[in-house]
């Protein structure tokens, strides 16, 4: 792998370069061990050299010395000795002798120096003149001849001991000064070692330092850059790259810096995309429309609110594949529209189609008056005119809209908020669905309504709370005999500050927010509470609770009604369960499974406002149900109408077929009376025989109520 830059030596890697300052360093660091170790060898043999040989030697030439002074002294004593102690004086003579001699023989072999090898040559002539100076004396001695001895030891022997004393005596000057000159050569050498030692050390040190910062500033350097890079992502800033260097793991970090740059940029671009757009039309969503996140013309007054119709019966159908096509299609179609307008000059430019949720649209636009955004709307339903054809199904598109503008709300000459409009709009929206017409514009008077249901579903919590609500009876005869079978239950408020406040004013939307479950608690107490007062007289009695479509999808409702029936004591059979036909047919499914809990519990149920909820024979079979409920639809003016009493024995054939019990709702007129009569009905309902009663009315009614009365 190549590991140098371009016309430089210094490696790109960082591995490469700690290998190499290490290496550099080692390899100093060896010389000076291997020079250390060398000279210390060295000067340990010069050591060795001087303790086995230099010294034994000026030791010799010492112990020469000595010898010879004390040859002389020895010689004295022998001349001076009487002759019976001339033998031990004798011995030791000799072994000096002896001495002497064998002192200058290993001087001979060790000496090798020209200088030293000359003073030894006169130290051995003078050994040689002592030699034949003793023998002489000595024969003088063994002669009895003392004077001619002591003359012998002074003219021969005295000054041969004097010259070899001054021959090694030089010759021990020499030794020392040759061993001193060894020494300071060895010191010189010590020095020398310890110098070039000193100076591999320094150079290692300033090598290791200047490594050190040069692979340093490599290092740091880039990993400043990288960290002010990583700073910038940290930031959000994805546009600046991270330079090149001269270290190549830098480098590949900084590759990975960048790459990820890339990455978390796409990302966060999705994220954002995601964040104000609609994955499935690729429209913005309900933040982007809020948050004016859109470069969108900033004086757009109108918003149209569009929503899909019948997607849920679509989807439940056909399958949410066939759905979601339905809503691209949708948008595609709203969305040409509005540009097509936008280029005819119908509507301001940069017009904003956004999805908000399921099949509802939004778009966000300026108009110059009510009159142009009509247009708009039919240029979009004839848009939509066009069946969508998927999965084998031919499928039309239909729209409701919500219309909202500026208007008179419009203050200082600033259109409204967009979230302003919006809101106008879902009441608009909300208007329509309720009218059943195709759209709505938003009214002031739609704002009030709006703002007095909410102050209401406030006030119906305290409401039930405070026992402000009323149960109010209307009584149930039959046809045949004329007597009061029972009495179906009817809430109504009386509020503290409003007064009387209509059902149809506060239910529809207190089943909206799911506060209508609180009231059908508070109802089937009241209801056990009075069935458990009537049980004494008339136990034949029975009250109808109407129960909503949020009761049914509760799944604990049938356990809290056989709880509350138990608690009161009251058979299960006197309470009655009426439940709407459109309320069955928003889950049939769970709806079946929820009324045969209920069945099994003993209670009593009925369909009630049969006719107007589209379910079929084979459905209705299904449903563990014992009453059948006509609705007032089918009996006002029912006489007049022999087109409906058809409708109504038809009806009444086909709940007696299911064995269930037909009631006539809302009878008012005799001729109503005598009309289901003929048609079959078992029990009738209405104010011909009783307006809904409550309070002494009602205590007077079941008071005067005898067993087996009759109203006819």
């Amino acid at each position: 792998m190549k590991t140098t830059t371009h016309g430089g030596w210094w490696p790109q890697r960082i591995g490469w370069r700690l290998a190499l300052g290490f290496g550099v360093l080692v390899a100093l660091m060896l010389v000076a061990l291997a020079q250390a170790i060398f000279q210390i060898h060295t000067i340990t043999g010069v050591t060795q050299r001087f303790a086995t040989g230099d010294m034994q030697r000026l030791l010799r030439v010492q112990a020469l010395s000595l010898q010879t002074e004390g040859v002389g002294n020895a010689l004295i004593r022998l001349i001076n000795a009487p002759r019976d102690s001339r033998v031990r004086e004798y011995a030791d003579v000799d072994e000096r002798n002896r001495r002497i001699d064998g002192i200058v023989e290993s001087l001979a072999h060790d000496l090798r120096d020209a200088d030293q090898e000359e003073n030894l040559r006169r130290l051995v002539e003078c050994r040689a003149a002592y030699a034949e100076a003793f023998i002489a004396t000595a024969d003088e001695i063994e002669a009895d001849n003392p004077k001619a001895a002591w003359q012998l030891l002074n003219d021969r022997v005295n000054p041969a001991l004097k010259t070899m004393l001054l021959e090694s005596n030089a010759l021990l000057q020499r030794e020392r000064q040759r061993i001193e000159t060894q020494l300071e050569e060895a010191q010189q050498l010590f020095d020398r070692v310890a110098l070039l030692v000193a100076c591999l050390s320094v150079l290692a040190v300033a090598l290791a330092i200047w490594l050190g910062v040069r692979t340093t500033r490599s290092v740091v350097g880039p990993l400043a850059q990288l960290e002010v890079a990583a700073q910038r992502i940290a930031e959000g800033d994805y546009t600046s790259r991270v330079p090149t260097t001269r270290t190549q793991e830098v480098d590949r970090v900084g590759q990975a810096l960048n790459t990820m740059t890339d990455a978390v940029a796409q990302r966060e671009r999705d994220i954002v995309h995601l964040a104000f757009h609609d994955p499935l039309t690729g429209l913005p969503n309900r933040t982007a429309l809020l948050k004016s996140v859109l470069d969108t013309d900033q004086s757009a007054n109108t918003l149209a609110l569009m929503d899909l119709a019948r997607l849920k019966a679509i989807n439940e159908t056909l399958g949410y594949g066939t759905g979601d096509t339905l809503i691209q299609q949708a948008a595609q179609r709203a969305s040409q529209a509005l540009q097509d307008a936008t280029a005819d000059g119908l509507i301001g430019p940069h017009p904003v189609v956004a999805r908000l949720s399921g099949g509802t649209f939004a778009a966000v636009f300026c108009a110059p008056d009510r009159a142009a955004v009509e247009a708009l709307r039919e240029r979009i339903e004839r848009a939509m005119a066009e069946p969508v054809h998927c999965s084998g199904h031919s499928v039309d598109l239909s729209l409701t809209y919500g219309l909202a503008d500026s208007g008179d709300l419009c203050e200082s000459g600033k259109p409204l908020s967009v979230d302003t409009l919006l809101r106008n709009a879902e009441v608009a929206l909300h208007s329509a669905k309720r009218s059943a017409i195709g759209f709505a514009w938003h009214s002031e008077a739609q704002e009030a309504a709006r703002l007095s249901h909410l102050s209401l579903l406030s006030d119906l919590r305290q409401a039930v709370a405070t026992s402000q609500l009323q149960m109010w009876l209307q009584p149930k005869f039959s046809l045949a005999t004329g007597q009061a079978v029972g009495a179906e239950a009817l809430v109504r408020w009386q509020h503290p500050t409003r007064g009387f406040v209509s059902p149809a004013e506060f239910v529809p939307f207190a089943e909206q927010a799911g506060y209508i479950t609180m009231v059908t608690q508070w109802m089937l107490e009241q209801a056990l509470r009075t069935l458990a007062a009537w049980a004494p007289t008339h136990p034949e009695l029975s009250i109808a609770v109407n129960v909503s479509t949020r009761d049914l999808q509760h799944k604990g409702f049938a356990e809290r009604v056989a709880r509350l029936i138990e608690a009161s004591g009251v058979p299960a059979k006197r309470l009655r369960l009426e439940i709407t036909e459109s309320g069955l047919m928003d889950d049939p499914q769970h709806s079946v499974a929820l009324l045969h809990a209920l069945r099994e519990i003993g209670t009593p149920l009925s369909i009630d406002d049969f006719g107007t909820g589209y379910s079929s024979l084979a459905y209705l079979q299904k449903l563990p149900v014992s009453e059948l409920k006509i609705d007032r639809s089918f009996i006002d003016k029912l006489d007049q109408s022999p087109g409906t009493q058809k409708l109504v024995r038809a009806m009444t054939e086909m709940g007696h077929g299911l064995d269930l019990m037909v009631t006539a709702e809302g009878v008012e007129t005799e001729a109503e009376r005598k009309t289901i009569t003929r048609l079959g009905c078992d029990v009738i309902q209405g104010y011909l025989t009783s307006r809904p009663l409550h309070g002494d009315k009602l205590q007077a009614w079941f008071d005067a109520l005898p067993p087996a009365q009759s109203v006819f």
